[in-house]
């Protein structure tokens, strides 16, 4: 059957490899079911060609034929791209794949068409069945030239990397998908590829010649108006004005514009992690930190809604649809990149997209030397700018532009620190970014952002009781005295300090100061408004907590760290519904995240729907065995009188110092459950002398026992730690 196009074999052609279908035909059931997919997606009949037969001569030990270049003569090329696909001596890999790739450049449409909607598809359409390693990923890439972009087929559990099939649960699949929904994702891009290929679309390409041909002409036509008529040269120059921008600007609406008296359009964009295109995985923390530094450059525009790291991070390696991650952001604009690092050379190539319609604004190359990194960020940076119609001057010119070291060194040594902050925090990853921040400053002694970052991990290798105080507080708060000292226009250096004056010093008016410097120095800022939402919460200001909470979250809604306290903000309201809520979309998140189920569990408690509240709680502790959580199984045991339970708990925790921080607060709460007051004074008279931070949410926890916070021993203690008692 010949392809609806004329001049092409097949709609479409499958690449395979035969080993991935020999097992379970899995590429097999695929074909039919996708066959069935576009008979009811199209009013034409589709031609696919698919290799089914071991032996018609096309196999893997065969040499490539006339016949096989006659079948590559499609419209749109499959490769079912799996952990095997990706081997340059395959068959598949070197005579189809690769050979479709550049035949295709070359026909009368090219591999990358622009559609009728103005958005850009390529006519290679992968279908990726198994998580990939890097160097496969790698190999995709730079034969594709750009970022993989994939229909997953993939089911994922704990140990498990294989093909989804139909009968496959997604509730049991940790990426959520069903495999008919991706059957006819398949077949509607192929919809729309197609459309566009029969309405004959022009490449980008020629798009820009023809653009250039029309100035060509508007330019010949003004001046030939001018020597045919004077008299008519200032209508005819506004006339001709207007026909340069109409075409320099496609789509742009240049008389509704002009008389558009409405407030502006929000301007958001949200930088996505630059794929590491170097063989090397051990640079992922270049790409990786080249795209947060961008990220904090443009955080620093007045007006420019810029989406949070760990959001923006969410999606690395996702694949997924740009407009759809713009939606789940909240932002207009994407930038995307990679990132190829060979010795000191270095390629970088990125790429602005307007959510909206997936149009690419503006894309460049850019090959350096890595001496000359910190210049490329900021020539990136105002690029953006540039396409996004924002003018930078004075101060904010100045702060976009800000270098904070001169030295790629200590610079290199800085990424891999933020590149373990930027991990999963647990005590090894902290451990591991300070280390890297020490090595910095040992060859830029005056390296601020170094600094705050060691206040940072410092400060949550504490919160978290991962050390004892002795060992993190006297580090962090010479840290970040020492960031503030070297540069006090970071907002960065005020964060730490404020999280130093409300956790450990607790100074909450001078905490307040440093949050309000923090935010004034970078708005989008997410883990700053976070944080003084928690300083809000804890004074009383609970309808100002609640705002910056929100704008926290809106700024960075896949953080864990900022649901989790998001969570923790409503629970200082009394709003347990609210903190059940986030509770669960942390389970959502990262179902192997403790804090999902602790913030249902405590949420629970908030509510007396102690029953349900235990199984969430016990959960927690399965996946984090500390006193932080074991303390909250035993409150919920002393309220439900489960006595015997609650000294198991407390026996646990017993045990538990021998090898790690066991908190005095947590302890005393154990007692209190207990209902021995005495002992439960003692201990937190105990965390009043060590100044542990977590005392602060004392009077949020004795809600749960109003006779232990009738007792006049409690307002005391809040009175010590400069606490409102309400």
């Amino acid at each position: 059957m010949a392809s609806i196009v004329p001049g092409y074999e097949y709609d479409i052609f499958i690449s395979y490899r035969q080993k991935d279908n020999k097992h379970d035909g899995w590429v097999t059931e695929f074909v039919n079911n996708l066959k069935g997919e576009l008979e009811s997606t199209f009013k034409e009949e589709i031609s696919v060609y698919f290799d089914i037969n071991p032996h018609d001569g096309l196999l893997e030990t065969h040499d490539v034929n006339a016949s096989l270049k006659e079948k590559l003569k499609c419209l749109i090329f499959i490769p079912i791209i799996s952990q095997t696909y990706c081997d340059p001596k395959s068959f598949a890999w070197q005579h189809e794949f690769v050979a479709f790739n550049n035949m295709a450049k070359y026909d009368q449409f090219g591999r990358d068409i622009k559609l009728t909607g103005g958005n850009i598809a390529s006519r290679i359409l992968p279908i990726k069945i198994h998580n990939l390693d890097q160097e496969d990923k790698s190999l995709l890439e730079n034969e594709l030239g750009g970022v993989l972009r994939a229909i997953e087929f993939i089911y994922k559990e704990a140990g498990v990397n294989r093909p989804l099939k139909p009968t496959d649960d997604k509730n049991d699949n940790l990426n959520k998908t069903y495999y008919r929904d991706q059957i006819n994702k398949v077949a509607n891009a192929i919809k729309e590829i197609i459309a566009g290929l029969k309405s004959k679309p022009t490449t980008l390409t020629e798009e820009k010649s023809q653009q250039s041909e029309s100035l060509g002409e508007v330019k010949k036509e003004f001046v030939k108006s001018k020597a045919d008529n004077p008299k008519n040269l200032k209508l005819r120059y506004i006339i001709g004005s207007f026909l340069v921008l109409a075409l320099i600007v496609p789509g742009y609406l240049f008389i509704p514009k002009l008389f558009n008296t409405s407030k502006p359009v929000d301007i958001s964009i949200a930088v996505l992690p630059f794929t590491n295109m170097s063989n090397d995985p051990e640079q992922e923390f270049f790409s990786d930190g080249v795209s947060d530094d961008i990220i904090i450059k443009l955080a620093q525009v007045p007006g420019l809604k810029v989406a949070g790291r760990t959001s923006s991070f969410t999606f690395k390696g996702r694949n997924q649809d740009l407009r759809t991650i713009g939606e789940q952001l909240g932002v207009n604009h994407i930038l995307e990149g990679s990132i190829r690092k060979s010795g000191k050379a270095i390629r970088i190539t990125v790429q602005l997209i307007k959510v909206a319609d997936g149009y690419p604004l503006w894309s460049e190359k850019y090959d350096r030397q890595e001496e000359n990194i910190f210049d490329l960020q900021d020539e990136i940076s105002l690029a953006i700018l540039n396409a996004i119609k924002i003018k930078l001057f004075g101060a904010a010119k100045e702060a976009v532009l800000k270098k904070y070291t001169d030295n790629p060194e200590a610079y290199q040594l800085y990424l891999q620190g933020r590149f373990y902050y930027n991990m999963f925090q647990n005590a090894d990853n902290l451990n591991k970014a300070i280390g890297f921040f020490q090595a910095a400053i040992k060859i830029e002694p005056d390296y601020a952002l170094a600094y705050a970052g060691m206040a940072s991990s410092y400060m949550i290798l504490w919160i978290n009781n991962y050390l004892p105080p002795e060992k993190c507080l006297p580090q962090m708060k010479e840290a970040a005295e020492h960031s503030l000292r070297l540069d006090d226009a970071i907002a960065e250096s005020h964060l730490a300090m404020a999280r130093m004056k409300m956790y450990y010093e607790w100074d909450f008016a001078a905490a307040t100061i440093e949050y309000k410097k923090a935010i004034e120095l970078n708005p989008n800022l997410a883990e700053a408004h976070e944080k003084y939402a928690i300083c809000l919460g804890l004074i009383g200001n609970y309808t100002e907590a609640v705002k910056q909470a929100t704008i926290a979250y809106s700024l960075d809604p896949f953080s864990l760290m900022i649901n989790d306290n998001v969570a923790g903000v409503y629970w200082m309201a009394g709003d347990y519904e609210k903190e059940i809520e986030f509770g669960k979309r942390l389970i959502e998140l990262e179902p192997n995240f403790w804090g999902g189920h602790y913030r249902v569990g405590q949420g629970l408690m908030g509510l007396k729907r102690y029953e349900e509240a235990l199984p969430e709680l016990n959960k927690a502790v399965d996946q984090n065995y500390s006193s932080f959580t074991l303390s909250r199984q035993g409150l919920i045991y002393g309220i439900m009188g489960e006595k015997v339970k609650v000294r198991e708990v407390l026996e646990k925790m017993q045990n538990l110092r021998s090898i790690q921080w066991v908190g005095n607060y947590e302890m005393g709460f154990v007692y209190m459950a207990l209902g021995e007051s005495d002992k439960a004074f003692q201990y937190f008279e105990r965390a009043l002398e060590k100044h542990e931070g977590i005392m602060l949410y004392l009077k949020f926890t004795i809600r749960l026992f109003p006779e232990f916070g009738q007792d006049p021993r409690t307002k005391l203690l809040l009175e010590k730690i400069g606490l409102p008692y309400q």
